[in-house]
Protein backbone atom coordinates (compact mmCIF):
# COMPACT_ATOMS: atom_id res chain seq x y z
CA UNK A 1 0.00 0.00 0.00
CA UNK A 2 1.50 3.52 -0.75
CA UNK A 3 1.99 5.48 2.32
CA UNK A 4 1.32 8.65 3.31
CA UNK A 5 3.91 11.56 2.79
CA UNK A 6 4.21 14.59 5.18
CA UNK A 7 5.97 16.96 2.99
CA UNK A 8 9.02 19.43 4.55
CA UNK A 9 7.30 22.15 5.98
CA UNK A 10 7.90 25.22 4.08
CA UNK A 11 8.11 28.16 6.38
CA UNK A 12 7.88 30.80 4.32
CA UNK A 13 4.92 33.65 4.68
CA UNK A 14 2.62 34.60 1.96
CA UNK A 15 2.89 37.66 -0.06
CA UNK A 16 1.10 39.61 3.15
CA UNK A 17 3.41 38.51 5.61
CA UNK A 18 1.61 35.82 7.30
CA UNK A 19 1.13 32.18 7.77
CA UNK A 20 0.33 29.89 5.05
CA UNK A 21 -2.80 27.64 4.91
CA UNK A 22 -1.53 24.49 5.44
CA UNK A 23 -3.58 21.34 3.48
CA UNK A 24 -3.02 17.70 3.05
CA UNK A 25 -4.29 15.77 -0.85
CA UNK A 26 -6.18 12.57 -0.02
CA UNK A 27 -6.29 11.10 -3.95
CA UNK A 28 -5.63 7.44 -5.00
CA UNK A 29 -4.80 8.77 -8.02
CA UNK A 30 -1.11 9.73 -7.83
CA UNK A 31 -1.44 12.34 -11.44
CA UNK A 32 -4.87 13.92 -9.28
CA UNK A 33 -2.41 14.60 -6.27
CA UNK A 34 0.59 15.93 -8.23
CA UNK A 35 -1.88 17.83 -10.27
CA UNK A 36 -3.47 19.44 -7.47
CA UNK A 37 -0.17 20.45 -5.62
CA UNK A 38 0.83 21.89 -8.75
CA UNK A 39 -2.31 24.65 -8.89
CA UNK A 40 -2.55 25.20 -5.15
CA UNK A 41 1.02 26.19 -4.76
CA UNK A 42 0.67 28.13 -7.44
CA UNK A 43 -0.60 30.40 -5.12
CA UNK A 44 1.71 31.98 -2.29
CA UNK A 45 -1.80 31.82 0.33
CA UNK A 46 -0.86 28.02 0.40
CA UNK A 47 1.36 25.19 1.05
CA UNK A 48 1.03 21.30 1.13
CA UNK A 49 2.09 19.72 3.88
CA UNK A 50 0.84 16.04 3.21
CA UNK A 51 -0.10 13.55 0.71
CA UNK A 52 -2.03 10.66 0.87
CA UNK A 53 -3.52 7.94 -1.08
CA UNK A 54 -6.44 6.17 0.89
CA UNK A 55 -8.19 7.34 3.92
CA UNK A 56 -5.85 5.11 6.04
CA UNK A 57 -2.59 6.89 5.27
CA UNK A 58 -4.35 10.20 5.83
CA UNK A 59 -5.04 9.44 9.27
CA UNK A 60 -1.61 8.40 10.07
CA UNK A 61 -0.25 11.42 8.68
CA UNK A 62 -2.50 13.54 10.76
CA UNK A 63 -1.08 12.23 13.81
CA UNK A 64 2.38 13.89 12.87
CA UNK A 65 1.60 17.13 11.21
CA UNK A 66 -1.45 19.65 11.27
CA UNK A 67 -3.23 21.14 8.22
CA UNK A 68 -6.10 23.57 7.86
CA UNK A 69 -7.97 21.70 5.45
CA UNK A 70 -7.46 18.46 3.57
CA UNK A 71 -9.07 17.66 0.40
CA UNK A 72 -10.21 14.38 0.08
CA UNK A 73 -11.22 11.96 -2.67
CA UNK A 74 -14.27 9.32 -1.97
CA UNK A 75 -13.60 6.99 -4.28
CA UNK A 76 -10.51 4.90 -3.07
CA UNK A 77 -9.60 1.72 -1.69
CA UNK A 78 -9.57 0.53 1.79
CA UNK A 79 -12.08 2.41 4.14
CA UNK A 80 -13.08 5.01 0.80
CA UNK A 81 -13.80 8.66 1.50
CA UNK A 82 -17.18 9.05 2.73
CA UNK A 83 -17.13 6.44 5.75
CA UNK A 84 -13.63 8.21 6.93
CA UNK A 85 -14.93 11.85 7.31
CA UNK A 86 -15.95 11.93 10.84
CA UNK A 87 -12.61 10.07 11.73
CA UNK A 88 -10.55 12.52 9.40
CA UNK A 89 -12.83 15.66 11.23
CA UNK A 90 -11.58 14.10 14.33
CA UNK A 91 -7.98 13.87 13.67
CA UNK A 92 -7.78 16.61 11.97
CA UNK A 93 -8.32 18.77 14.91
CA UNK A 94 -10.37 21.76 13.70
CA UNK A 95 -9.12 21.31 10.21
CA UNK A 96 -12.06 21.38 7.75
CA UNK A 97 -12.97 18.50 4.66
CA UNK A 98 -13.70 19.56 1.33
CA UNK A 99 -14.80 16.79 -1.20
CA UNK A 100 -12.72 16.71 -4.39
CA UNK A 101 -14.26 13.41 -6.53
CA UNK A 102 -15.53 12.30 -9.56
CA UNK A 103 -18.55 11.00 -7.41
CA UNK A 104 -19.32 14.48 -6.13
CA UNK A 105 -21.51 15.21 -9.18
CA UNK A 106 -25.12 17.22 -8.72
CA UNK A 107 -27.43 14.89 -7.07
CA UNK A 108 -25.22 12.50 -6.16
CA UNK A 109 -26.30 11.23 -2.56
CA UNK A 110 -22.63 10.79 -1.60
CA UNK A 111 -22.21 14.52 -2.03
CA UNK A 112 -25.12 14.87 0.34
CA UNK A 113 -24.38 12.14 2.43
CA UNK A 114 -20.64 13.83 3.05
CA UNK A 115 -21.57 17.31 3.78
CA UNK A 116 -24.16 15.77 6.35
CA UNK A 117 -20.81 14.24 7.85
CA UNK A 118 -19.48 17.06 7.91
CA UNK A 119 -17.63 17.94 5.08
CA UNK A 120 -17.48 21.69 4.46
CA UNK A 121 -17.79 21.64 0.50
CA UNK A 122 -17.61 19.43 -2.64
CA UNK A 123 -16.28 19.64 -6.31
CA UNK A 124 -16.72 17.23 -8.71
CA UNK A 125 -13.16 16.64 -10.03
CA UNK A 126 -12.48 16.85 -13.36
CA UNK A 127 -10.56 14.70 -15.61
CA UNK A 128 -6.49 15.07 -15.30
CA UNK A 129 -6.60 17.30 -18.85
CA UNK A 130 -9.38 19.95 -17.06
CA UNK A 131 -8.24 20.61 -14.00
CA UNK A 132 -7.00 24.25 -15.50
CA UNK A 133 -9.31 27.34 -15.89
CA UNK A 134 -12.61 27.67 -14.27
CA UNK A 135 -11.54 24.89 -11.56
CA UNK A 136 -8.78 25.88 -10.55
CA UNK A 137 -10.27 28.97 -9.76
CA UNK A 138 -13.21 28.03 -8.11
CA UNK A 139 -10.84 25.97 -5.57
CA UNK A 140 -8.64 28.75 -4.64
CA UNK A 141 -11.68 30.77 -4.00
CA UNK A 142 -13.45 27.95 -1.90
CA UNK A 143 -9.93 27.31 -0.26
CA UNK A 144 -9.52 31.10 0.67
CA UNK A 145 -12.94 31.77 1.82
CA UNK A 146 -12.13 29.08 4.53
CA UNK A 147 -9.25 29.32 5.37
CA UNK A 148 -7.46 28.44 8.65
CA UNK A 149 -8.06 26.18 10.89
CA UNK A 150 -9.44 26.32 14.44
CA UNK A 151 -6.97 25.48 16.34
CA UNK A 152 -4.87 27.99 14.89
CA UNK A 153 -5.87 30.93 13.44
CA UNK A 154 -3.95 33.36 10.70
CA UNK A 155 -1.95 36.67 12.51
CA UNK A 156 -3.53 38.85 9.87
CA UNK A 157 -7.09 37.55 11.68
CA UNK A 158 -9.12 40.28 13.04
CA UNK A 159 -11.93 38.56 15.45
CA UNK A 160 -14.65 40.17 16.59
CA UNK A 161 -13.93 41.81 20.22
CA UNK A 162 -16.21 42.16 22.77
CA UNK A 163 -17.42 45.42 23.19
CA UNK A 164 -15.94 46.57 19.62
CA UNK A 165 -19.38 44.43 17.90
CA UNK A 166 -22.89 46.23 18.03
CA UNK A 167 -24.68 44.52 21.42
CA UNK A 168 -27.13 42.22 20.79
CA UNK A 169 -30.56 42.64 20.61
CA UNK A 170 -33.31 41.61 22.68
CA UNK A 171 -35.73 39.21 21.66
CA UNK A 172 -39.62 39.80 21.92
CA UNK A 173 -40.78 37.47 24.89
CA UNK A 174 -44.14 36.11 22.66
CA UNK A 175 -44.28 32.49 21.36
CA UNK A 176 -43.48 31.82 17.79
CA UNK A 177 -45.60 30.88 14.90
CA UNK A 178 -42.41 29.52 12.26
CA UNK A 179 -38.79 29.17 12.08
CA UNK A 180 -37.12 29.76 9.21
CA UNK A 181 -33.36 29.08 8.38
CA UNK A 182 -30.89 29.93 6.15
CA UNK A 183 -27.53 29.06 5.58
CA UNK A 184 -25.07 28.06 3.14
CA UNK A 185 -21.23 26.37 3.10
CA UNK A 186 -21.10 23.89 5.98
CA UNK A 187 -24.77 24.50 6.44
CA UNK A 188 -25.87 20.94 6.25
CA UNK A 189 -24.04 19.72 8.95
CA UNK A 190 -25.21 22.51 10.82
CA UNK A 191 -28.82 21.90 10.19
CA UNK A 192 -28.28 18.08 11.07
CA UNK A 193 -26.88 18.97 14.46
CA UNK A 194 -29.45 21.51 15.12
CA UNK A 195 -32.41 19.05 14.17
CA UNK A 196 -30.90 16.47 16.27
CA UNK A 197 -31.18 18.51 19.31
CA UNK A 198 -34.44 20.15 18.10
CA UNK A 199 -37.87 17.98 20.06
CA UNK A 200 -39.45 15.89 17.74
CA UNK A 201 -42.63 17.85 18.33
CA UNK A 202 -42.85 21.85 18.32
CA UNK A 203 -45.78 22.68 16.76
CA UNK A 204 -45.37 25.16 14.02
CA UNK A 205 -43.14 25.60 10.66
CA UNK A 206 -40.06 25.62 9.46
CA UNK A 207 -38.56 27.31 6.69
CA UNK A 208 -35.08 26.04 5.30
CA UNK A 209 -32.87 28.09 2.57
CA UNK A 210 -29.93 26.48 2.01
CA UNK A 211 -27.47 27.19 -0.89
CA UNK A 212 -27.40 24.02 -3.30
CA UNK A 213 -27.53 23.51 -6.71
CA UNK A 214 -31.48 22.13 -7.95
CA UNK A 215 -30.49 19.07 -8.58
CA UNK A 216 -29.41 18.26 -4.89
CA UNK A 217 -32.70 19.67 -3.05
CA UNK A 218 -34.57 16.12 -3.47
CA UNK A 219 -32.00 14.64 -2.14
CA UNK A 220 -31.11 16.88 0.43
CA UNK A 221 -34.77 16.76 1.91
CA UNK A 222 -34.98 13.42 2.05
CA UNK A 223 -31.71 13.52 4.49
CA UNK A 224 -32.67 16.05 6.57
CA UNK A 225 -36.45 14.29 6.89
CA UNK A 226 -34.49 11.53 8.35
CA UNK A 227 -32.39 13.27 11.03
CA UNK A 228 -35.54 15.85 11.76
CA UNK A 229 -37.46 12.60 12.34
CA UNK A 230 -40.49 15.00 10.74
CA UNK A 231 -41.83 15.87 6.76
CA UNK A 232 -39.24 17.73 5.21
CA UNK A 233 -40.40 18.77 1.18
CA UNK A 234 -38.64 20.78 -1.56
CA UNK A 235 -41.08 24.09 -2.05
CA UNK A 236 -44.00 24.20 -4.56
CA UNK A 237 -45.99 26.90 -5.10
CA UNK A 238 -49.25 27.55 -2.51
CA UNK A 239 -48.45 24.54 -0.31
CA UNK A 240 -49.23 24.72 3.00
CA UNK A 241 -47.71 25.75 6.04
CA UNK A 242 -48.44 22.55 8.63
CA UNK A 243 -46.75 22.11 12.09
CA UNK A 244 -43.59 20.57 11.98
CA UNK A 245 -43.53 20.05 8.67
CA UNK A 246 -40.14 21.78 6.98
CA UNK A 247 -40.26 23.09 4.07
CA UNK A 248 -37.18 23.48 2.10
CA UNK A 249 -35.93 26.60 -0.78
CA UNK A 250 -35.84 24.41 -4.22
CA UNK A 251 -32.74 25.54 -6.18
CA UNK A 252 -34.29 27.62 -9.24
CA UNK A 253 -36.61 29.92 -6.57
CA UNK A 254 -36.37 32.18 -3.66
CA UNK A 255 -38.98 30.77 -0.81
CA UNK A 256 -41.40 33.20 0.89
CA UNK A 257 -44.37 32.97 2.29
CA UNK A 258 -47.66 35.23 0.93
CA UNK A 259 -51.27 34.78 2.02
CA UNK A 260 -54.00 32.93 -0.12
CA UNK A 261 -57.08 33.10 1.15
CA UNK A 262 -56.47 34.88 4.45
CA UNK A 263 -53.81 31.64 4.94
CA UNK A 264 -50.12 31.86 4.77
CA UNK A 265 -48.74 29.68 1.86
CA UNK A 266 -45.58 29.23 0.07
CA UNK A 267 -44.70 31.44 -2.84
CA UNK A 268 -41.86 30.51 -5.03
CA UNK A 269 -39.99 33.74 -6.42
CA UNK A 270 -37.33 34.31 -9.55
CA UNK A 271 -35.27 37.08 -10.22
CA UNK A 272 -32.05 38.50 -9.13
CA UNK A 273 -31.48 39.80 -5.41
CA UNK A 274 -28.76 42.19 -3.68
CA UNK A 275 -26.97 39.30 -2.54
CA UNK A 276 -26.38 37.45 -5.83
CA UNK A 277 -27.97 34.20 -3.85
CA UNK A 278 -30.09 31.68 -5.84
CA UNK A 279 -32.10 30.95 -3.71
CA UNK A 280 -31.82 33.72 -1.69
CA UNK A 281 -31.89 33.70 2.56
CA UNK A 282 -32.95 37.30 2.18
CA UNK A 283 -36.67 37.22 0.70
CA UNK A 284 -37.83 34.31 3.15
CA UNK A 285 -36.95 36.45 5.88
CA UNK A 286 -38.19 39.60 4.54
CA UNK A 287 -41.73 38.06 3.72
CA UNK A 288 -42.12 35.99 7.26
CA UNK A 289 -41.69 39.62 8.93
CA UNK A 290 -44.01 40.63 7.08
CA UNK A 291 -46.90 37.96 7.75
CA UNK A 292 -45.51 37.01 11.12
CA UNK A 293 -44.20 39.87 12.62
CA UNK A 294 -43.08 39.77 16.17
CA UNK A 295 -44.25 35.97 15.98
CA UNK A 296 -41.51 35.15 13.39
CA UNK A 297 -37.84 33.66 14.06
CA UNK A 298 -34.81 33.75 11.51
CA UNK A 299 -31.64 31.36 12.07
CA UNK A 300 -28.79 32.02 10.12
CA UNK A 301 -26.09 29.18 9.77
CA UNK A 302 -22.63 28.84 8.91
CA UNK A 303 -22.01 30.81 5.00
CA UNK A 304 -19.90 32.58 2.84
CA UNK A 305 -20.82 36.30 2.13
CA UNK A 306 -23.96 38.62 3.37
CA UNK A 307 -27.13 36.71 2.20
CA UNK A 308 -29.16 37.03 5.13
CA UNK A 309 -28.35 40.30 6.16
CA UNK A 310 -31.02 42.78 4.28
CA UNK A 311 -33.89 40.06 5.11
CA UNK A 312 -32.80 40.07 8.77
CA UNK A 313 -33.12 44.10 8.55
CA UNK A 314 -36.42 43.46 7.43
CA UNK A 315 -37.50 41.09 9.79
CA UNK A 316 -36.13 42.45 12.99
CA UNK A 317 -38.21 46.39 11.67
CA UNK A 318 -41.19 43.82 11.78
CA UNK A 319 -40.74 42.68 15.46
CA UNK A 320 -39.15 39.95 14.54
CA UNK A 321 -35.50 38.24 16.22
CA UNK A 322 -32.52 36.74 14.58
CA UNK A 323 -30.33 34.03 16.24
CA UNK A 324 -26.62 33.44 14.27
CA UNK A 325 -24.13 30.47 14.87
CA UNK A 326 -21.14 31.15 16.69
CA UNK A 327 -17.87 31.60 14.84
CA UNK A 328 -16.34 28.17 16.91
CA UNK A 329 -19.12 25.85 15.20
CA UNK A 330 -19.07 27.32 12.11
CA UNK A 331 -17.54 26.17 8.33
CA UNK A 332 -17.29 29.72 7.75
CA UNK A 333 -18.25 32.34 9.81
CA UNK A 334 -19.55 34.32 7.11
CA UNK A 335 -23.04 35.32 6.87
CA UNK A 336 -23.96 34.96 10.43
CA UNK A 337 -20.86 37.54 11.68
CA UNK A 338 -22.31 39.83 8.52
CA UNK A 339 -25.76 39.50 10.64
CA UNK A 340 -24.05 40.10 13.84
CA UNK A 341 -22.28 43.46 12.71
CA UNK A 342 -24.81 44.55 11.01
CA UNK A 343 -26.95 44.83 14.85
CA UNK A 344 -29.70 42.46 13.94
CA UNK A 345 -28.41 38.90 15.80
CA UNK A 346 -30.20 38.21 19.45
CA UNK A 347 -27.89 35.45 20.00
CA UNK A 348 -24.25 34.30 18.72
CA UNK A 349 -24.87 30.18 19.94
CA UNK A 350 -24.00 26.55 18.17
CA UNK A 351 -26.35 24.48 16.77
CA UNK A 352 -27.29 22.53 19.53
CA UNK A 353 -28.07 25.94 22.28
CA UNK A 354 -29.80 27.33 19.11
CA UNK A 355 -31.93 24.36 18.50
CA UNK A 356 -33.26 24.27 22.76
CA UNK A 357 -33.78 28.27 22.29
CA UNK A 358 -36.28 27.63 19.55
CA UNK A 359 -37.96 25.37 21.56
CA UNK A 360 -38.20 27.48 24.81
CA UNK A 361 -40.01 30.26 22.38
CA UNK A 362 -43.24 27.59 21.58
CA UNK A 363 -46.37 27.42 23.05
CA UNK A 364 -46.88 23.59 22.36
CA UNK A 365 -45.52 21.26 25.19
CA UNK A 366 -41.88 20.72 23.60
CA UNK A 367 -41.60 17.33 25.70
CA UNK A 368 -44.63 15.24 24.08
Amino acid sequence: MERALARTPDRRTDARGGRRIRLMIVDDSMVARAVLTRMIEADPAFEIVAVAGTAEDALEALAAVRVDIVLLDLDMPGEGGLKSIPRILDAAAGAKVIIVSSTAEEGAEETVAALALGATDTMPKPGTSRFAGRFSEVLVSKLKAIGFANHQQAASFQPVIAGAQPPLRAMTAGAIDLVAIGASTGGIHALDTLFQHLPRQIGIPILVTQHLPGPFMPIFARQLGATARREALVAEEGMQLLPDRIIIAPGDSHLTVARSGGVPVVHLVQGPVKSGCLPSVDPMLASVGQIFRERALGIILTGMGRDGVEGSSSLVAAGGSVLAQDEATSAVWGMPRAVLEAGFASAVLPPEKIARRVASRVETDPCR
